[in-house]
């Protein structure tokens, strides 16, 4: 009797091992998450930055998350409640905004 009991189990435990391979989630759905686990404060010039990155808040994080990678490639969060990081958001959206109207332009044939 026990052995037919092991091999319920056992035929029980491979069916559903078979199943849970089967419906693995993809990837980027098991890491939605906040990127974010601190912000920087301390102010810096934004020559500094080479690249800005603004992730809304969504399901996967309720804050509003701002990564800079900076010139030496470290990468920070800023605060995007803080005065000097809502001016950098200027500059860098100013500056995305030229290069789009610049970029747009199409020039005349000859």
């Amino acid at each position: 009797m026990t052995s037919k009991l092991l091999g319920a189990f056992l035929a029980i435990f491979l069916v559903s091992v078979a199943l849970n391979e089967a419906a693995v989630m993809p990837r980027t759905l098991s890491e939605l998450r906040c990127q974010c686990i601190k912000t920087h404060s301390t102010r810096f010039h934004p020559k500094l930055i080479k690249e800005l990155r603004m992730i809304d808040s969504g399901p996967h994080c309720q804050n509003t998350e701002i990564i800079v990678t900076l010139q030496d490639n470290r990468k920070l969060c800023l605060d995007p409640q803080e005065k000097w990081v809502q001016k950098i958001l200027q500059v860098f959206l100013k500056k995305a905004e030229h290069d789009s109207k610049q970029n747009g332009k199409t020039t005349p044939l000859p």
